[in-house]
C-alpha cells in the first residue's frame, strides 16, 4: 500500500489523496520534462483542430486516444528515469539501456499519434489549401 495513504480512516479521504498525488505527479511531468510540454502543445493543437474541423466522433476517440498514449508513454518514461537514477546515479550500460528503451517507447507513441493526426487532420487541411 502506499505509504503516503492513510491506513485508516474514511475511503473516500484515500481516493481524493491518490487524485492529488497523481495529479501532482502530471504537474511533476510537465515542469521538469520539455517533450511533455511539446507532446502537451500538440494535444492542444490537435484538440483545437477537432473543434476547428468538426471531426466526427470516431475521429475524437482515435484523437483523444493518441493523446493519451503519448502522454501516458511520457510519464511512464519519466518515472522510468526517476526511479533508473536513483537506483544507478552513474552511468551502467543497463540503467542506459532502460531508459532508452523508455524514450523509444515514447517515440513508438508519438509516431503513432502522428500518423493519426495525419489521417484525421490531413485530408481537411488539404481541402482548406485547396488540393
Amino acid at each position: 500500500m502506499n505509504e503516503r495513504l492513510p491506513a485508516t480512516g474514511p475511503a473516500w479521504r484515500r481516493i481524493c489523496l491518490s487524485f492529488v498525488y497523481a495529479g501532482r505527479g502530471v504537474l511533476v511531468m510537465l515542469r521538469t520534462q520539455t517533450n511533455a510540454w511539446i507532446h502537451a502543445v500538440a494535444a492542444f493543437l490537435a484538440i483545437a483542430g477537432g473543434f476547428l474541423f468538426g471531426i466526427s466522433r470516431v475521429e475524437w476517440c482515435a484523437v483523444i486516444g493518441a493523446i493519451g498514449l503519448v502522454l501516458t508513454a511520457e510519464g511512464i518514461n519519466t518515472a522510468i528515469e526517476a526511479v533508473v537514477d536513483l537506483a544507478s546515479p552513474g552511468r551502467h550500460p543497463l540503467a542506459e539501456r532502460a531508459k532508452d528503451v523508455a524514450a523509444g517507447a515514447v517515440l513508438l507513441a508519438a509516431l503513432a499519434a502522428l500518423v493519426i493526426g495525419l489521417l484525421v487532420f490531413g485530408p481537411r487541411v488539404l481541402a482548406l489549401l485547396g488540393h
